[in-house]
């Protein structure tokens, strides 16, 4: 009997994906890759746990024509070639749960007809995650499917937290903030019940810091508030988003340049942030590494966001016990970590400088009275371990 599951997260020229495998002590990734540049020149790259490479190939003539199906065609493909063909289930990250989705789901038709529901919300995320469901309708119908939100985690927020100050008539329509990155965010909740349990019932901000990029008021190991709100464009700078933004900024571009709600979607989604306040490269790294001027503007734009949001959800905790640094800028960026630490020092935040660029698990000094943790986030597992519990 097939016993693996299959995790997919479908963007909009990329396909993630990781297959788990059960054992006595839980599941295990046995594969991992993506399909990157979908839309240009399609490069499909799988890799087994230490990193050998078992699957690398491209797809250059017509591949700018190849859909999400054709490319799950092809690794299904390749999976049954190996023998690996059956699956116990395929879990998706889908970004948006709207109100309605409180918990992960088993996918059937009417589950799809109200998640279409929602694509107004997510409309650059959802229709690539649904895309994904019915290629895998298609060519595993046999195997059943599960959806993990996004947006879920968040569920808990108090009205306060979640609601908007436009007439409520919109907020009837859904209108509200909901929150993202939540799949990471349970995910480290978790994690940090393991690692410290006195402070994963205490007063925690967990920073998801990456192209995508936001903040999460945790206590008790559940949300309080967050960075991101009605879409993923609210709150921290990130690589191409510009983050929390006056509207008038955006009535300005529309009036003053003519844009429609195209060209303003373009703007916000794919030439802010980083990269718009940099013009060099959304790429953190690639900032790091330049001496020109505006990409320390950008790194010191993105920190004195980062360390004012984290003020802004301390009003939400009433306080803070701990702070932890994930995904991959956090993870990865030790030179940023110390950066908004430093903002952070009235907090009583001090940094171990050493345990910092060595990326130890704990990086703050003994006599700091806020815990700093850098832990590595693992959303894959995170859709795994729900989609193993849909389907039980």
């Amino acid at each position: 009997m097939a016993s693996d599951i299959l995790t997919l997260n479908a963007g909009s020229s990329s396909l993630k994906f990781s297959r788990w495998r059960s054992t006595s002590t839980g599941l295990r990734d046995v594969l991992r890759g993506e399909v990157e540049k979908i839309g240009i020149a399609p490069h499909l790259i799988a890799r087994e746990p230490g990193g050998k490479i078992v699957l690398s190939r491209n797809f250059d003539e017509g591949g700018a024509r190849l859909t999400h199906e054709d490319l799950l065609h092809e690794f299904f493909s390749w999976l049954s070639e190996q023998g690996q063909g059956e699956l116990k289930a395929i879990g998706h990250r889908v970004v948006h749960g709207g109100s309605e989705f409180k918990a992960p789901v088993r996918v059937d038709d009417c589950v799809m007809q109200r998640l279409c529901k929602l694509q107004p919300l997510a409309p650059l995320h959802q229709p690539h995650n649904l895309s994904a469901i019915r290629a895998c309708a298609a060519l595993q119908p046999h195997v059943p499917q599960v959806a993990c939100f996004d947006t879920a985690f968040h569920q808990t927020m108090d009205i306060c937290a979640r609601r908007l100050g436009l007439p409520r008539s919109y907020e009837e329509e859904g209108v509200q903030r909901y929150g993202f990155h939540g799949l990471s965010y349970e995910f480290i909740a978790q994690q940090l019940r393991a690692i410290d349990a006195a402070l994963a019932n205490a007063r925690v901000i967990v920073a998801h810091l990456g192209n995508g990029a936001s903040l999460c008021a945790m206590r008790d190991g559940r949300s309080i508030d967050t960075t991101m709100s009605f879409t993923a464009l609210d709150g921290l700078l990130m690589g191409t988003r510009p983050g929390t933004l006056d509207p008038g900024a955006v009535t300005y571009l529309m009036r003053e340049h003519g844009m429609n709600a195209d060209k303003i979607e373009d703007v916000l989604y794919h030439r802010s942030g980083l990269l718009g306040v940099s013009g060099i490269s959304s790429d953190m790294r690639t900032l790091l590494a330049s001496n020109d001027p505006r990409a320390r503007e950008a790194i010191e734009l993105f920190v004195f966001r980062a360390a004012r949001e984290i003020g802004a959800l301390m009003a939400s905790l009433g306080g803070l016990d701990g702070l932890v640094f994930t995904a991959g800028i956090g993870e990865h960026a030790p030179e940023i970590r110390s950066r908004i630490c430093a903002r952070c020092a009235w907090l009583g935040v001090v940094l171990d400088d050493d345990a910092n660029v060595a990326g130890q698990l704990q990086i703050n000094r003994e006599s700091s009275r806020i815990r700093v943790y850098v832990i590595p986030t693992d959303e894959e597992k995170m859709i795994a371990l729900h989609t193993a519990q849909s389907i039980d």
